[in-house]
């Protein structure tokens, strides 16, 4: 894949305590070590409990297949102090972790893992900086936009963010983001090259006011774009110059041509009121099939607001407050060690708060989508230990992990797992889908909640419970560290 990591190595994103850990536990011995990390959302950072989604392993691939310490990289650190040993065993690095992980475009939900690490405990925590910040943020824009997109109401989104995204990266994988999300397309060409996300756009104001009239600069268009002919109409003034400029040109140039115009969009003012005239206007001038397109710091609240008024728009142009998420800016994802091997078993670790909300689950674990037969929608999911197996055949009890008596038994249900292998001892094992076939699992995914788990305010809480199993385990732990 043409991806931007072939002409940089990452291996140095990281944060600077990584590798002091890593030195501590070069020098104590640990490096052997074997250790279990999860990366999740907590139950602190859900905000409205909304599900989120993650689109975010083709960075991963790349990352962990390219991970290596560089010449310049060892220089950099002896410069830093350490000792010629710890760098020696950096210099002959090589990436041996095994990775699960669930499918792009998957929704998640508070307190279950979305990737597992299992490794020497140098390179499983060594991996913590980009594991979170590339899915914190491509989740984050995924999520959005799919928000925006359900407000669209059927209606296409596209995202137009690149220029106020949060640096280029951003502005690249954010758009493949979106994409996986539930928009039609980006304005952001070098991710349509990358992974194929469809690069769309038409003008800016700028071609307009650089001719000597609106007409000229609409007219000069239609000629140079005849089959694809969407005209900026707000440069001067809606109604009285922009759209009757367009009808004028779709008459005297396209219909000659016996060419369809393909829209109109407006960027500024009240699209809802300007859009029912517009719309009006076209259709008496014998253009009921000329799309509006709707753009101007758009976001899901604004979009579901302009339809409840009548807006006459056939499609959205999101920008900033999509590509930077602005109602939300920041996904609080974290990455917790959870269990060691110690002479061949499994040791579970727990991470205790006075938030008892950050209190972590232990364990290396295994994590369930339970659905109901009959209707198709997710019930809930279950977190269970990787010795547990969930026969879907029988019966299941379920239980809330804090109100325990709040218990309910399913039976018509099926239960499919959704951590999968990605890497075993360093060497990939996943075969990575193409942006569609994400895209379109996203969204058979999304359409498996109920509208009241997605709503945008005071959703329904999505159950993630604890098998029996696994509960008592934590709960062990936590006895014994009261003690």
């Amino acid at each position: 894949m043409n991806d931007l990591h072939d002409s940089r190595n990452l291996t140095m994103l990281t944060d600077f305590y990584e590798l002091t850990m890593a030195n501590g536990y070069f020098k104590n011995e640990f490096k052997d070590t074997i250790a279990y990390f999860d990366m999740f959302f907590p139950h602190h950072t859900r905000r409205r409990r909304l599900c989120r989604l993650w689109p975010a392993l083709s960075s991963l691939f790349d990352y962990f297949r390219n991970l290596s310490f560089s010449k310049e990289d060892i220089d950099y650190l002896r410069g830093k102090g350490f000792s010629e040993d710890f760098l020696d065993y950096l210099a002959n690095f090589r990436f041996a972790c095994d990775v699960w992980a669930v499918p792009e475009g998957t929704p998640i939900f508070p307190g279950e893992p979305i990737v597992k690490v299992k490794g020497p405990v140098i390179q499983a925590q060594f991996v913590e900086t980009m594991v979170l910040l590339t899915i914190n943020h491509q989740s984050l824009i995924a999520t959005k936009a799919n928000r925006v997109v359900r407000a669209a109401q059927g209606r296409a989104v596209m995202e137009f963010g690149s220029r106020r995204a949060q640096g280029f990266d951003g502005a690249i994988y954010g758009a493949r983001a979106a994409y996986i999300g539930g928009c039609a397309g980006t304005a952001c060409t070098i991710s349509d090259e990358m992974f194929g996300t469809p690069a769309l756009g038409t003008m800016a104001h700028s071609w307009v006011q650089l001719f000597d009239s609106e007409y000229d600069a609409f007219k000069a268009y239609a000629e140079e774009y005849p089959d694809a002919c969407t005209l900026l109409v707000d440069t001067y003034n809606v109604l009285h110059s922009g759209v009757p400029n367009a009808i004028k040109v779709f008459d005297e140039v396209l219909a000659p041509m016996g060419k369809r115009p393909k829209g109109i969009r407006i960027d500024s003012g009240d699209i809802a009121y300007l859009s029912r005239k517009a719309r009006k206007m076209l259709d008496d001038a014998g253009y009921p099939d000329c799309s509006i397109v709707a753009s101007n710091s758009l976001d899901e609240y604004i979009i579901r607001d302009m339809l409840l008024q009548g807006a006459k728009v056939d499609s959205f142009g999101v920008g900033e407050r999509l590509i930077t998420s602005s109602s939300s800016p920041v996904l609080g994802g974290v990455y917790k060690l959870c269990a060691v091997e110690k002479d061949g078993e499994i040791i579970p670790k727990i991470k205790l708060s006075e938030n008892v909300q950050k209190i972590t689950t232990p364990g290396n674990k295994r994590v369930y989508r339970l659905y109901d037969r009959e209707s198709g929608k997710a019930a809930a999911d279950l977190i269970t230990l990787a010795s547990e197996t969930v026969d879907d055949s029988r019966p299941y009890e379920l239980f809330d992990p804090d109100f325990t008596w709040k218990r309910k038994t399913l039976t018509n249900y099926t239960a499919r797992e959704l951590l999968e292998p990605l890497f075993r001892k360093g060497e990939c094992v996943y075969k990575e889908r193409n942006i569609e076939e994400i895209k379109s699992y996203c969204r058979e995914q999304i359409d498996t909640l109920w509208d009241e788990v997605t709503r945008f305010e005071n959703p329904h809480n999505y159950y993630v419970d604890l098998s029996q199993q696994l509960w008592d385990v934590k709960h062990e732990l936590l006895r014994k560290n009261k003690e």
